[in-house]
């Protein structure tokens, strides 16, 4: 994947972590989630979540992600583990989650969820300034005036 379209979307996700994750199969519904990133990773996230969660199992899912300012969107594919690493659990901690969990690190309901990305597609909306015109003016707009689309890993 183009590290410009690569970059856009990381920076885009640490900006708002909010995404709309479902598992693959058949009849599963979307539900919002907050990604917990980790810079040095590669192709991976996680998610804290409730043991009772019908996400915390591993399985095949999919995440929808639209940026906060609407520029860029992704479909992200993918492999949920369970997260055994305790080191992986006391970097990602924060207030943030403890607010969700208040037995803390060790409450019982507590699930951390690793998401292993296998395939993600991204598109930016970035339309220039000739494309705004063409828009406004009922012209068709051409692929290269809207933004720029990728698929591969990130």
């Amino acid at each position: 994947m183009d590290s410009d379209i690569r970059n856009a979307f990381w920076n885009a996700l640490d900006d708002s972590p909010f995404v709309m994750m479902r598992l693959s199969e058949a009849g599963s519904h979307s539900q919002p989630m907050t990604v917990m990133l980790d810079r040095n990773a590669h192709h991976t996230v996680w998610f804290f979540m409730h043991q009772s969660s019908t996400l915390a199992v591993e399985a095949q899912a999919e995440v929808d992600f639209s940026s906060s300012g609407h520029k860029l969107f992704a479909a992200l594919s993918g492999q949920l583990h369970r997260e055994q690493d305790r080191a992986v659990l006391e970097r990602l901690w924060s207030n943030k989650v403890e607010a969700w969990f208040p037995g803390g690190k060790t409450d019982p309901t507590l699930a951390l969820m690793r998401f292993e990305i296998t395939k993600a597609e991204v598109w930016t909306a970035d339309i220039t300034l000739a494309g705004l015109f063409d828009l406004f003016t009922g012209i068709a707009i051409k692929p290269d005036q809207a933004g720029k689309h990728a698929v591969g890993l990130l």
